[in-house]
């Protein structure tokens, strides 16, 4: 079965400069401009985490409209005083319609997705919500040679280990398996879901 792989993790934020200024304060480094999103009414901010993984800082968009559908990342119901934090990751795959209908999971309809002339394929549940409390992946395909990383400049961030921590552990282990997920990937049990990524700077390592 076709391979998938960490693409990139998703910090959503109340607004994008807060997003961003919280994130260059952990990792002393400057993120660079993304674009918008039309059909979700969202804008983002971009950081390398190497040749084919990258962190985004997502918010709602102040001068879009909002979307005739629930925008993704559960960002329609992320409060106005709502601190940034990673909420989600996604992963890579070169066949998503394979992947998405081997997932032990429902991780959402695979949809067509643009940011200017930029054009992707990536499962989004119809009502925006986050699959597993946002430790399971939302699955994308991009064209070949189009990968966002490969125009962002290198600053000397990699992913070490993303590590999702789920009440029911063997769920979540279960789903990455059905996904044919490579990577360093570590599943701990807790209470309450949440995801932490332990990223390697030039000045040390940094957990978000």
């Amino acid at each position: 079965m076709t391979p998938s792989h960490i693409d990139h993790l998703v910090i959503t934020a109340a607004d994008l400069a807060t997003g961003q200024q919280w994130l260059e304060q952990r990792l002393g480094a400057t993120m660079q401009a993304g674009g918008e999103h039309p059909l979700m009414g969202t804008h983002n901010l971009l950081l390398s985490l190497g040749p084919d993984c990258y962190l985004e800082v997502i918010a709602c968009s102040p001068t879009l409209p909002s979307p005739l559908r629930p925008r993704w990342f559960d960002l329609d119901h992320l409060p106005e005083n709502a601190l940034p934090s990673l909420t989600t990751w996604v992963a890579r795959t070169e066949n998503i319609e394979e992947i998405a209908g081997a997932a032990s999971e429902q991780l959402g309809p695979v949809e067509a997705m643009f940011r200017g002339n930029l054009n992707w394929q990536i499962t989004l549940p119809e009502d925006g919500s986050l699959p597993l409390a946002g430790t399971a992946p939302a699955l994308i395909q991009w064209p070949k040679d189009q990968h966002p990383a490969t125009k962002l400049n290198d600053q000397g961030l990699r992913l070490e280990q993303l590590e999702l921590c789920h009440p029911q552990p063997a769920q979540l282990g279960s789903l990455l398996t059905s996904l044919n997920l490579t990577g360093p990937v570590k599943i701990t049990q807790c209470q309450t879901a949440k995801l932490v990524a332990h990223i390697r700077t030039p000045g040390g390592l940094c957990s978000l």
